[in-house]
């Protein structure tokens, strides 16, 4: 799992918090942007500006020892490998900077290395970008990344579940990208026949 400086902070806490919850271990990347976002949008402050996981999720019911916390520009750590063996790569939320890049190869850190080896390798990769509106650059790149392989999956809220809060219409996104990750869950935010 990959977090990036794009809006969305929020996202990325539930996901973490729900991947943790299905007993899986996460192999997690956090850009020095996203750290700077989580700031703005969440109040959270990290001491020496270094990601802490405990801090993030800001939940002791959570055991934080299955997350394996990676140094964005370690581009030698084992999620930068196609030989690194894993059941597929999230980066919410994906900035436009980390999507680009994806889309034309550059693999500057380990973020975008390790999306590169999950595209060549043909393993699952879901870009979770949240921002509006998009210009033409923005959408030939996801356009670019999808044809790779890549799955696509904005930001953006379902109301037939008939949210009651935010919360709600995070767990909602947070579905999404499990389904699109072959992540098992019962969920009560699934469609349902009348």
């Amino acid at each position: 799992m990959g977090i990036t400086g794009a809006s969305g902070s929020p996202y990325a806490r539930a996901l973490l918090k729900a991947l943790i919850r299905q007993s899986l271990q996460v192999h997690l990347v956090v850009s020095r942007s996203a750290i700077t976002v989580m700031a703005e949008e969440m109040g959270l402050h990290f001491p020496d500006n270094e990601f802490d996981v405990g801090t993030y999720l800001a939940d002791t019911s959570i055991p934080t020892d299955s997350v394996v916390l990676y140094n964005e520009y370690n581009v030698a750590a084992g999620p930068s490998s196609g030989s690194f063996r894993h059941l597929g790569m999230v980066i919410c939320p994906c900035s436009m900077k980390t999507l680009g890049s994806i889309a034309h190869g550059t693999g500057g850190n380990l973020i975008t290395r390790a999306a590169d080896a999950c595209l060549k390798e043909r393993r699952r990769l879901v870009l979770v970008p949240r921002e509006t509106p998009l210009n033409l650059i923005q959408l030939r790149n996801m356009v670019t990344v999808t044809e790779a392989g890549a799955t696509v999956l904005p930001a953006m809220p379902g109301f037939y579940s008939q949210p009651q809060s935010i919360e709600d219409l995070i767990n909602h996104l947070v579905l999404k990208i499990l389904d699109s990750l072959g992540v098992e869950t019962d969920s009560t935010l699934r469609w349902k026949d009348q």
